[in-house]
């Protein structure tokens, strides 16, 4: 693959996560992780949140569908 599609790859990934640092290398670990399990409080279903909402919300926390069909 070229650079300008490493590039254009890139950036569009930074896009969608600002925090998004590039690859690393195989040896180096990962970084903070940017999203964290959580189970919904009314369906019981396992959702990948931001860490911030996790912590803020934790037990309480009703996953987007609950909230739009109006269980949450």
């Amino acid at each position: 693959m070229g650079h300008r599609k490493d590039r254009e790859r890139y950036e569009a990934l930074k896009r969608l996560n600002p925090e998004y640092k590039g690859f690393r290398g195989y040896d180096a670990g990962p970084g903070q992780p940017s999203l964290q399990a959580v189970t919904c409080a009314v369906c019981g279903r396992k959702r990948n949140i931001p860490v911030g909402v996790a912590a803020s919300q934790g037990e309480r926390y009703v996953c987007q569908r609950c909230q739009e069909d109006g269980k949450g």
